[in-house]
């Protein structure tokens, strides 16, 4: 397990997790990369992590990058979680091809976990070969810029390293490691993982870990773990809200995809919904729509009711008394996710108060029934807020549906300014997702360098862009496929 160090000291990373917890980590290291090539860097991260990008471009550098040389003193680990995966219960899970390396200072003076993804086989693989696809880890790195861009909590990127080992999927592809960077991997299946040890200990130890990392203001509640569970509830239905609001698919809702911290994590068969339908659902594996666009919300909260099943031996000595506890705090999150999405949807509608709802309502149906572009109508309306109604008209069959609700939407006097402040004019559209993809797994890195151009400035509208801001081919929404890449 020994590895060769040779990363400059200015690179510190810390091991509080894999010290605090080490029944959750395993010590263990990357599968040696043949031939490290940088793909692509996101060097304003790097500078907010203190990390020399000239360096990291640099053959130790990627090096670091890939997990195969890492600072002295430094020990990898894989960390053990369980989760229910599609709705059935898997109890032994885990990092299957991924390792954390350590805890980065930043900026804020936050610590932010550096994680691999596609490093290699560990023992948690159940039987996959650990590695990872350059179009997949590209995908990750453009998708969750792109939300950190719009607003949306998420795991960042920070590099994509080409590996120089082909990866067999459908076909064999060239293999990458992604290296991406949170506030914490803590899952709700890392609880429940925690729980079913029966170690009541580890459990509190867990908590009290989530609590100084996420949510300290806990520390001063009465019950401080309930007082966790509570804020836990908060952030998911904040978060949820923001996916709903942009169209975002995550496609893989499974508890050990959910964090603690109230970021997005693990963008596998993720996407941007096309024409606006609630029944959106792009995973190739998700046949029964569990994960749908539509679904989202509930799902979320089912998978915080087994966060709270995992957690309440922490809430009362009593049992009775800890599900009641686990029972009321949970049945806030529909108020707070309504609230989150009301107000959201009320700025989306260029609006300072809450919209009446049956006006949304009504926008909805009509977007459903026309399958109107989500994002293009959105944008659009702000210049009908201004008084050019047609670019949001022309988008719809139904001309007096949608004239009849210009109407009463206009008269509430919408703000179009504010409105393009919150309605992006680009996002990674699917078809343009898979272009770049596709190029970059080719060699040609151009498309990918534009979309990432375009989407990480989601509401500045530019000149040239303009394909950017279209929606897809009929014909490639229409089958349109995601894939989880292992």
């Amino acid at each position: 397990m020994d590895q060769v160090s040779t990363a400059p000291a200015t690179v510190t990373l810390g091991d509080h997790f894999a010290r605090t917890l080490p029944e959750l980590a395993l010590a263990w290291r990357a599968e040696p990369a043949p031939a490290p090539n940088l793909l692509v860097l996101n060097e304003r991260l790097a500078a907010e992590l203190g990390l020399d990008a000239a360096w990291l471009r640099g053959p130790e550098g990627l090096r670091l990058l890939v997990g195969e040389q890492v600072p002295e003193g430094v020990t990898p680990v894989a960390q053990a979680y369980a989760g229910h995966q599609f709705g059935h219960y898997a109890p032994r899970l885990g990092d299957g091809r991924a390792l954390l390396l350590g805890e980065l200072p930043h900026a804020d003076g936050r610590p932010r976990d550096l994680h691999l993804k596609g490093s290699g086989r560990t023992p948690f693989a159940r039987g996959g070969d650990g590695l990872a696809a350059v179009g997949p880890m590209l995908r990750e790195y453009v998708v969750s810029e792109a939300m950190h861009a719009l607003g949306i909590p998420t795991t960042r990127s920070l590099a994509v390293v080409a590996t120089g080992r082909p990866v067999r999927r459908e076909t064999v592809l060239p293999g990458a490691v992604l290296a991406r960077v949170a506030s914490s991997h803590l899952r709700v299946g890392s609880f429940q993982y925690a729980r079913a040890t029966g170690d009541v200990d580890l459990l509190r130890r867990l908590a009290d870990h989530a609590i100084g990392r996420h949510h300290p203001e806990a520390v001063e509640a009465a019950n401080r773990h309930l007082a966790l569970f509570e804020a836990v509830v908060a952030a998911q239905a904040s978060l949820v809200a923001r996916w709903m609001l942009v169209g975002f698919v995550h496609g893989v809702m499974n508890t050990d995809n959910m964090t603690i911290s109230g970021e997005t994590i693990d963008y596998g068969p993720c996407a941007f919904m096309d024409a606006f339908d609630p029944a959106t659902a792009y995973s190739s594996i998700d046949h029964a729509g569990r994960y749908a666009y539509g679904n989202q919300p509930r799902v979320a909260e089912w998978n915080l009711a087994r966060l709270a099943e995992a957690l309440l031996p922490l809430f009362a000595d009593d049992e009775e008394r800890a599900v009641a506890a686990a029972v009321e705090a949970l049945g806030t999150f529909r108020a707070r996710y309504d609230d989150a999405w009301s107000t959201g949807m009320a700025a989306k509608l260029g609006l300072d108060h809450p919209a009446p709802a049956p006006l949304v309502d009504d926008l909805l149906a009509l977007l459903r029934d026309n399958r109107v572009d989500h994002t293009s109508f959105h944008r659009r309306l702000g210049a009908a807020a201004d008084g050019d109604t047609e670019p949001a008209r022309e988008l719809f069959l139904d001309l007096a549906g949608i004239d009849a609700w210009l109407v009463r939407w206009r008269a509430l006097g919408p703000d179009a300014a504010a409105m393009r402040r919150v309605n992006p004019a680009y996002v990674p559209r699917n078809h343009l997702v898979e272009e770049a993809l596709t190029a970059a797994t080719e060699g040609d890195p151009a498309p990918l360098e534009r979309l990432l151009d375009a989407v990480t400035a989601p509401y500045d509208e530019r000149p040239g862009l303009d394909r950017y801001a279209e929606p897809a081919p009929e014909r490639f929404a229409a089958a349109y496929q995601t894939f989880c890449g292992t």
